[in-house]
């Protein structure tokens, strides 16, 4: 899994696992040192690896990913564009999640509360998520799944978030379980 956040989608994906002896998270990948997702993830004994943004830009990171021999690269908060050699290397491997359903709201800055902004500006009576497969272009791979949630007039950017994340901690761990089954 790739993060550059906090971690909380790591956990949640990486606690659902943890007593599947088919499906195992290898790494944790992340391009920030001080990445919350190394604090929380700490008492799991997962195995880290942590790199300058210019190994995953250039490529350099496709040799020390490979010799996990990933089934499925879990993008879950990773707010880097993935190079093409590794888009090249690991082809339909690569997946996200996306807090709107796209191609609404998505594009480069389009991610975590600038997304539950706009949504919120727009007056939107539903938002939701969206897993895809990552390809050359900021949210614009093949869908996998969607998923919609409701709008209220009272909700506002913070409670659209909440909403989404809810969504984001069911169906994640789910889509990934069956993606990863589904090709045995």
């Amino acid at each position: 899994m790739w993060a550059s956040g906090s971690g909380s989608n790591v956990e949640n994906i990486f606690k659902y696992f943890q007593q599947n002896p088919l499906i195992k998270v290898a790494a944790v990948f992340t391009n920030k040192s001080n990445a919350g997702v190394l604090q929380r993830m700490e008492p799991y004994k997962v195995v880290f690896e942590i790199h300058e943004n210019a190994v995953f830009e250039s490529g350099a990171i496709d040799q020390t990913v490979a010799k996990y021999t990933p089934d499925l690269i879990v993008l879950a908060g990773f707010l880097r564009k993935i190079a093409p050699s590794t888009l090249l290397r690991f082809p339909n491997k690569i997946i996200n999640i996306h807090p709107a359903l796209l191609p609404k709201y998505g594009g480069k800055g389009m991610f975590g509360m600038h997304v539950h902004q706009a949504v919120y500006d727009q007056k939107e009576a539903e938002t939701g998520i969206t897993i895809h497969y990552v390809n050359a272009h900021y949210d614009e791979g093949a869908i996998v799944f969607q998923q919609k949630v409701a709008l209220g007039p009272d909700d506002t950017p913070a409670t659209i978030a909440q909403k989404v994340h809810l969504l984001e901690y069911k169906h994640y761990p789910e889509i990934i379980e069956k993606l990863l089954t589904d090709h045995e």
